[in-house]
């Protein structure tokens, strides 16, 4: 049986879990209609079953948010994406970019901006 993020977050250890947690509850309070499942080892979260925005707990000195358009990759022509105002996303590709988060500080000074982010990022990739 597949485990569940609470499960998941609850076991969590990590030396960031304290922003790996406030992140999962900006992700859930900007958008409540949207799946959380655990993949890649963290929790990801977009429409059914579909994977649009992925934590990355895979280092210790930061908690990545991966943005991108599913587990697979796509035609990244004709995709674009200006719903990142506040600059919060380093683009790995055309169609994939990562929010880094070292400090709960930093995860609380940019909790609106994230939240805005999440929303406008799974307004155009669902």
């Amino acid at each position: 049986m597949a485990q569940g993020a609470d499960e998941f977050m609850a076991a969590l250890d990590h030396p960031l879990k304290a922003q790996a947690v406030r992140l999962r509850a900006i992700v859930r309070a900007a958008a409540p209609q949207t799946g959380e499942r655990v993949k890649w080892n963290a929790p990801s979260y977009g429409p059914g079953d579909e994977d649009r925005v992925t934590f990355n707990l895979s280092r210790k000195d930061r908690v990545q948010v991966i943005f991108h358009r599913g587990a697979k990759a796509k035609d990244a022509a004709g995709f674009s994406f200006n719903g990142d105002p506040e600059g919060l996303l380093t683009w790995a590709a055309p169609d994939r970019g990562i929010a880094v988060f070292r400090s709960v500080d930093e995860v609380e000074a940019r909790a609106d901006a994230f939240a805005a982010l999440v929303r406008a990022w799974l307004a155009a990739t669902s």
